[in-house]
């Protein structure tokens, strides 16, 4: 129906080790291949320079902590510019004194810092202490216009919001990113573990299919052992979703690789006219989403 507006995107799954040195080249080893490979856009596994140290509250890794901008934005920047390509990136942010935050910055094809996005959701879970290390963001909800599209991005636990994504998409957002870091506690593998990684995937390809637009989210890899835990199997499986929910690509759930996917933005307006479910949406009655929980003698006293 509309003329075709083809991006190419690359995702960058890989293994982090003890070495932030040797996981920050090889992600830039990653962007490049997935550049040469045509990709426009590009994004990071969450906190991709370091193993994911919040599995433990321990003071010791705030020294992984950086300013935005600094010498790793100043590098991804020249990445950029030098290889013609967005790049989001997901960084731990050190914005001041006993003030931190899991970050991503925005870099568009000429290497211009276009802004950061500090993670909203913080989750608190065995092996996720996440509560522990990072500031709540306060950049709210947020879309870059760039040379290749519009796109949103939100961090691993911000996924699982709906009402962050349909915000997301009501901004204009044509794309959604999510750097994630996720994975199995191993105990937990055997009677959760279909169940844990099946819920992850369809609440994003619900986002997709219910705002009719592209989400990719991008997953560590490997095993991570952790002093006094049972480490975290990350299972992979980056994965990049149309506009109906359909999975187009999907990375391993073992090996390091560049998922680099070509999609059509101009299906966004075609499903959005087949289910217009943003027309049919009933902003009127929407109000009791800003509430916490809704008092249930308010809600029967309407039928007294």
């Amino acid at each position: 129906m509309a003329n075709e507006r083809r991006v190419t995107i690359g995702l960058i799954q890989h293994e982090c080790g003890a070495s932030v040195e040797s996981n920050l080249e090889s992600t830039i080893a990653g962007i490049k291949r997935a550049c040469a490979r045509g990709a426009q856009i590009v994004c990071t596994q969450e906190l991709f320079k370091s193993v994911y140290f919040c599995q433990t509250q321990t003071l010791e890794y705030f020294k992984l902590a950086e300013p935005i901008p600094g010498p790793t934005t100043d590098l991804l920047c020249r990445t950029a510019r030098e290889n013609h390509t967005i790049l989001i990136a997901s960084l731990f942010e050190k914005r001041s004194s006993g003030v931190y935050h899991n970050s991503a910055v925005i870099i568009d094809e000429t290497g211009r810092l276009l802004g950061v996005y500090r993670k909203l959701h913080i989750p608190d879970d065995p092996q996720f202490n996440e509560k522990y290390y990072f500031t709540p963001g306060d950049t709210g909800i947020r879309t870059w216009d760039t040379k290749y599209g519009k796109i949103g991005v939100q961090i691993c636990w911000d996924q699982w919001f709906p009402e962050a994504a349909r915000i997301n998409c009501l901004q204009g957002a044509e794309i959604l990113f999510y750097p994630t870091a996720i994975g199995w506690i191993p105990s937990e593998k055997p009677s959760q573990g279909n169940k844990q990684h099946s819920a992850w995937e369809t609440i994003q390809r619900s986002h997709a299919t219910a705002n009719g637009c592209f989400v990719a989210s991008i997953n560590r890899v490997g095993f991570e052992a952790h002093p006094n835990t049972e480490g975290l199997e990350f299972w992979g499986q980056s994965f990049i979703s149309d506009t109906q929910g359909c999975i187009l690509a999907r990375a391993s759930s073992e090996r390091c690789e560049e998922l680099v996917t070509s999609i059509d933005l101009a299906e966004i307006d075609t499903t959005r006219l087949q289910w217009p479910f943003l027309r049919d949406r009933r902003i009127d009655l929407y109000g009791e989403l800003s509430c916490r929980m809704i008092d249930d003698s308010v809600s029967k006293s309407d039928f007294n």
